[in-house]
């Protein structure tokens, strides 16, 4: 039976924080594309504020995480996590919030990202506790 030392357990931790960030990373490529899109494949187009938000979060959504997925700094975490709030407060800042189908595409993409970004800053900063 061998037995793991403290140093390997501090990479195994790394290693697992550095794969979900990768996971959340490629979520939120997926989430911001499909916020993108969301205007043509749930009928919303002649929402102008609607749709153009969609776009403009949606596009920057997915090209921060994928710069995050080639070269992660923790600024990507935190620009996503606002990108993520303003998804979920925008269709009644900016007044869509009867467009159901805005609404609801606005608020599940805003609530999966700024989860994940969150998430993603959660692991940034973890840090095991010593058992020494």
């Amino acid at each position: 039976m061998k037995l793991t030392t403290h140093m390997e357990v501090e990479m195994m931790l790394k290693s697992l924080s550095s794969n979900n960030r990768t996971a959340f990373d490629i979520v939120n490529v997926i989430a911001g594309l499909g916020l993108l899109l969301s205007p043509w494949y749930l009928g919303y187009t002649a929402e102008t504020h609607a749709v153009w938000n969609a776009g403009i979060v949606g596009v920057i959504i997915a090209a921060v995480a994928i710069a995050a997925l080639l070269a992660f700094h923790e600024a990507e975490e935190w620009i996503n996590l606002v990108l993520g709030l303003w998804a979920l407060i925008s269709p009644w800042a900016l007044d869509f919030s009867a467009v159901t189908a805005a609404m609801w595409a606005h608020v599940i993409v805003g609530v999966v990202v700024a989860v994940l970004a969150a998430g993603g800053i959660w692991f940034t900063h973890n840090r095991p506790l010593s058992t020494a």
